[in-house]
């Protein structure tokens, strides 16, 4: 059995050969090329775990040779062979990436050595270099193997150290508000609050007595002082969801938080100062709806100090399986298996709701299954269609128009109310799991139901 494949490069025939003849006795595979333009087309057919090479050739130099492997195959040793006087040129070959230099004439004993050391440490790279495509990153309920997710996770306690603001972009349901967990809990804050708000959930009015809190007298049915939610989050992190969508009277007020650290209270005459970190997070393309004068540039500047973008599920499919298992795992489910068959299906499926989607099809499998093994038949009809519900094909969108145009208000108002009353039949009159199904929270569902006079 092969203990590893090895290049000698040595124009040298005699030298060529006695190297030849020794590494195959240790068990090595072994080629043989007499110039460096012979070495370099053998390496662009094949690999090898140790090259050989003679420094000065007739043809082609070790140079050359060692210039081709890093080229051509990275993780490949490169021994130099070097006569007496030559040693700087070794030594310089060294540094410019070889693993180590072989003088003329050498030794037995001395040739085994390295060339054993060279290999040891070829397949500790290679193990390595498995072992970081197996290793399964998991942090404050995000997890994944994949390179964005195990780049991002890698990163976040560089983000915390600092009190940079943060912006967290990415589509619905991909997990910003676990990022942002995530941060302030590495983060010498964690001693303090970490308050989420989501500024597409709330009417203007309500958002902005959230955020800033009011005085008493200060409008009908202001009864009492009320602390907003900066107050509270003196010393913390307050996490700005959906801020794409916050009224632009609004942002002025965000920008003044950030720029010297105050604020007023609706109706109040004092400035309150905080120490607050803000991360945000949007759906949308800040910069863009900048652009256009739908959000407020300077703030755009203020927030984007740590940009961090968290891609779509689909395009890290490779993360499924992982979260799978960990959703498994914190659920107390480990006991149920998923077979292969069930597992392929997932990763075809687009999951255009990502994280928040598969979780939440998840819920229904543990709910209405009792078997111990998913197979492909127990997965629902729109997953094993692999028909996800894409913005492209949704009902709201594909309508006609007549001469007299539509009302699109009318529209979006008539299919959320049939999505609402839908997401109910299907939870069985249950609110938290009609919230679920929907992909928004359960205040935010409550609030479309009061909306709509929905019982």
């Amino acid at each position: 059995m092969n203990q590893g494949k090895i290049l000698v490069v040595e124009d040298e025939k005699s030298m060529n050969d006695i190297l030849k003849l020794l590494l195959e006795g240790e068990g090595y595979d072994v080629i043989s090329a007499y110039d460096g333009r012979e070495g370099l087309e053998i390496l662009k057919k094949d690999i090898f775990d140790i090259v050989i090479t003679d420094i000065k050739m007739p043809v082609g130099s070790g140079y050359e040779i060692l210039k081709g492997v890093r080229e051509l195959s990275p993780e490949t040793m490169v021994l130099m062979i070097t006569a007496f006087g030559t040693t700087e040129d070794a030594i310089e070959a060294m540094k410019s990436g070889a693993y180590d230099y072989i003088n003329k004439p050498f030794k037995i004993d001395e040739i085994r050595l390295i060339v054993k050391n060279a290999l040891e440490r070829r397949l500790l790279s290679r193990e390595v270099k498995n072992l970081r495509s197996q290793v399964v990153f998991k942090f404050e309920n995000v997890a994944g193997k994949s390179k964005a997710i195990r780049d991002l996770l890698l990163s976040l306690p560089k983000v915390a150290e600092s009190s940079a603001n943060v912006l967290i972009t990415g589509e619905s349901g991909c997990g910003k508000e676990l990022i942002a967990r995530a941060i302030h809990n590495l983060s010498k804050r964690t001693v303090k609050e970490f308050i989420p708000i989501n500024c597409a959930a709330l009417p203007e009015g309500l958002l902005e007595s959230e955020l800033f809190g009011y005085m008493r007298g200060s409008f009908t049915g202001a009864n009492s002082n009320k602390t907003g939610l900066f107050e509270a989050a003196d010393g913390g992190t307050i996490f700005l969801d959906e801020i794409g969508d916050m009224p632009q009277n609004l942002q002025a007020k965000i920008l003044r938080v950030l720029e010297d650290g105050s604020f007023r209270r609706i109706g109040g005459t004092k400035d309150i100062t905080v120490d607050v970190r803000i991360i945000s997070a949007t759906n949308k393309i800040l910069k863009d709806e900048a652009a256009a004068g739908k959000f407020r540039a300077d703030l755009f500047y203020r927030l984007n100090v740590i940009p961090i973008h968290l891609p779509p599920l689909r395009e890290r499919k490779e993360d499924i399986p992982v979260l799978i298992d960990y959703y498994l795992d914190k659920n107390k489910a480990s006991h149920v298996k998923f077979t292969r068959g069930a597992i392929d299906v997932l990763m075809k499926y687009p999951w255009y709701g990502n994280v928040r989607e598969l979780e939440n099809t998840l819920d229904r499998l543990l709910t209405f299954t009792d078997k111990s093994v998913i197979t492909e038949e127990e997965l629902p009809n729109d997953i094993r269609s692999g028909q996800g519900t894409d913005m492209s094909s949704h009902p709201a969108v594909c309508v006609e128009f007549s001469d007299g145009g539509v009302s699109l208000d009318d529209i979006l108002m008539e299919t959320e109310k049939k999505y609402l009353i839908k997401a109910l039949e299907k939870a069985n009159g249950n609110k938290t799991d009609a919230a679920k199904l929907l992909n928004i929270s359960f205040r935010q569902f409550r609030h479309r139901l009061k909306k709509y006079g929905i019982n």
